[in-house]
C-alpha cells in the first residue's frame, strides 16, 4: 500500500477539482496511482449523477457556433442546478468544449455527441470529469444545427448566456457583408427580446387562427356586441395578433418607426439581392420545449 501524502492529495485536487476527502479516497483505492485515481473520480461523478438526476437543473449556459462563411450554425443548451456553477470558469470551459464538439462533428443524438473524441479524451469523459467537480445535476439538454446553401445564418447570445438565437436568411447570397451581418444580428436580438411565434402570417395554421378569432368574438359578445359586430372586432384583433406574434410584422425594437420587414429590406439592399427570413431558433434557458 502506497503512502498517500498531503501533496499527492493537493495535486489531484488541482487536476480534478474534486473534494479533498474524495481525492484522498481515490488515491487510496488506486494505490497512489494518480491517473487511476482520476478515472475513479470521473466514474464516481458519473455514478452520482444518476442519483442527482431528479434535481431541478434550470441554470446553465446557451452557446452557439457559426462557420466563417455563415452557412453552418449550431446552438446548444447545457444545464446545471445553480447559477454559481453556471458562472464557474470550469463549467464555462466545459460548455465551450461541448459546443465545439457538436458544431464540428456530424452527430444526431446525445449518445453520438458523448462519444465524440475531443483532444485526447471524449465528450463523455469530459462530462464525467465535470460531474466529479460539482455535486449537481449537470446535463446536455438540447442541441440543433442549421445549414444553408442559398442564404446565410446569424447568431446572437444575450448577455449572461441564458438566451441564444440563430436566424436563417434565404436568398442568392454570395458573400455576407459586415453591415448585412449586423442588421441580421439586430433581427436576432429582436427574436430574443420579443419571442415571436411565427416568421410570418403564412405559417400560422388555420386551427390557431380559428381559436384566436373565437376567443376575440366571444369576448366582444360578452361585452354586449352583436354577432356581426363582434366578428368585425375579432378580425381587427386578429390583425394585432399578427403584428405581435409574426416576426416580420413586429415593431422593430431598435426603431419603433420600422417593422422587422423593413430591416430585411435593408439587408436585401445592402447585399444587392432579395433575401427573406426562412427560420429561427430561440433557446431560453430552462424553458419548456413542448409546443
Amino acid at each position: 500500500m502506497a503512502d498517500i501524502t498531503p501533496q499527492m492529495v493537493k495535486d489531484l485536487r488541482e487536476k480534478t477539482g474534486a473534494g479533498m476527502g474524495d481525492c484522498k479516497k481515490a488515491l487510496v483505492d488506486a494505490n497512489g496511482d494518480s491517473k487511476e485515481a482520476i478515472e475513479i473520480l470521473r466514474k464516481k461523478g458519473a455514478a452520482s449523477a444518476e442519483k442527482r438526476a431528479s434535481k431541478t437543473a434550470n441554470e446553465g449556459i446557451v452557446a452557439s457556433r457559426i462557420s466563417n462563411d455563415y452557412k453552418n450554425a449550431s446552438i446548444v443548451e447545457l444545464n446545471c442546478e445553480t447559477d454559481f456553477v453556471a458562472r464557474n470558469e470550469e463549467f464555462i470551459k466545459y460548455a465551450d468544449t461541448v459546443a465545439d464538439a457538436y458544431h464540428n462533428n456530424n452527430v444526431n443524438s446525445l449518445d453520438e455527441l458523448l462519444s465524440v473524441n475531443f483532444g485526447t479524451d471524449t465528450v463523455q469523459g469530459i462530462h464525467n470529469e465535470i460531474l466529479a467537480k460539482f455535486s449537481e445535476n449537470i446535463s446536455i439538454r438540447r442541441f440543433e444545427k442549421i445549414n444553408t446553401s442559398n442564404g446565410f445564418i446569424v447568431d446572437y447570445i444575450h448577455a449572461g448566456s441564458k438566451l441564444g438565437v440563430l436566424i436563417e436568411f434565404e436568398g442568392d447570397v454570395a458573400n455576407v457583408t459586415e453591415p448585412a451581418r449586423l442588421l441580421g444580428r439586430d433581427i436576432a436580438m429582436q427574436v430574443a427580446a420579443m419571442s415571436p411565434r411565427f416568421v410570418d402570417r403564412s405559417i400560422v395554421n388555420q386551427e390557431t387562427l380559428d381559436k384566436e378569432k373565437e376567443i376575440y368574438t366571444q369576448a366582444a359578445i360578452a361585452e354586449g356586441k352583436k354577432q356581426e359586430i363582434a366578428e368585425r372586432i375579432a378580425q381587427g384583433k386578429l390583425d394585432k395578433f399578427f403584428n405581435e406574434y409574426c416576426l416580420i410584422e413586429q415593431t422593430f425594437v431598435k426603431d419603433p418607426n420600422k417593422v422587422v420587414n423593413d430591416v430585411v429590406s435593408e439587408i436585401s439592399k445592402e447585399l444587392g439581392t432579395p433575401v427573406k427570413i426562412k427560420s429561427y431558433r430561440r433557446y431560453f434557458l430552462g424553458e419548456s420545449t413542448e409546443e
